[in-house]
């Protein structure tokens, strides 16, 4: 895989990169990967909610519309 080096970024600007990353858990590098592979026009699926892509699979736009039932506790208090 290939490096780049920039230079000259302002501090603020790394800032506000730093905390979006964080804000998505991931680390500025592999934050800053996945937004230029979205700019580049490149495949980022690896990168989906698995949530997402169940809703989008087996949703309700598809006719799936499941009702969980509610759960009960089985033990007791002391």
């Amino acid at each position: 895989m290939a490096s780049i080096i920039i230079r000259d970024i302002p501090d603020a600007t790394k800032e506000a990169l730093r905390l979006q990353a964080a804000q998505s858990g991931l680390s500025l590098e592999t934050y800053l990967c996945y937004v230029l592979k979205q700019l580049s026009g490149q495949d980022t699926t690896a990168n989906i909610n698995i949530l997402d892509i169940a809703q989008e699979c087996f949703g309700t736009k598809h006719g799936i519309d499941l009702e969980l039932p509610e759960q009960h506790s089985t033990r007791f208090l002391l």
